[in-house]
């Protein structure tokens, strides 16, 4: 039963297909911006390629060499300081190990937090697209002020009892006799009239 409550519940949750239009008409907004880009590189394009039409390869060749040289150099100096501050207490390094899985944990938690933040923001930027394109704001001011202001209709319930008759004076071979369970009418449910 609890299976088929799950699958109900997914299927009839709007969530995915709000976030769905979310992130078509966030899409659509940023696709608005793409010939104004195209322009700019357009604009900027002559320029650079003459920038590099005039750059000597000798001169980035040896720019490129000596970045790798001084690269190299400060890596083994890091290196030769990492290894000289190591610390060899191997209970130190077991606090460190678990210090860093459990900030591991804690940012991984803290993404996942981040993560469903942005999909119930998109989710809501979808429902709020969908109601636009619907034409639902006016009904939703509608629906809640049907929400703060119900229209309840008092119920009544009428209950009917039978009494039941037990003849005490025949002998029963059965034993004591056993009253009927008495039933009780179900209250009718009233639902405000439909638009």
């Amino acid at each position: 039963m609890a299976i088929t409550d799950d699958i109900r519940k997914a299927a009839t949750d709007p969530t995915p297909l709000y976030f769905l239009a979310g992130t078509a008409d966030l899409a659509v907004q940023q696709a608005k911006k793409v010939p104004g880009i195209v322009e700019q590189i357009r604009a900027e394009a002559p320029g650079r390629i003459d920038t590099v039409k005039n750059i000597d390869p000798n001169a980035v060749q040896e720019k490129a060499t000596a970045r790798a040289k001084e690269a190299q150099e400060t890596l083994q100096a890091k290196v030769t300081e990492l290894l000289g501050t190591l610390d060899t207490d191997l209970k130190k390094l077991g606090e460190s190990a678990q210090d860093l899985a459990l900030r591991g944990v804690g940012v991984a938690a803290e993404y996942a937090v981040k993560a469903r933040e942005t999909y119930e923001k998109v989710a809501e930027h979808g429902e709020q697209t969908v109601r636009t394109w619907r034409g639902e704001a006016a009904e939703e001011i509608e629906d809640f002020a049907i929400a703060v202001e119900p229209k309840a209709e008092p119920v009544e319930v009428k209950e009917e009892v039978k009494p039941v008759v037990v003849a005490e004076d025949a002998p029963s071979k059965k034993g004591p006799a056993k009253k009927a369970p008495v039933r009780k009418p179900v209250a009718k449910k009233t639902t405000p009239p439909a638009k």
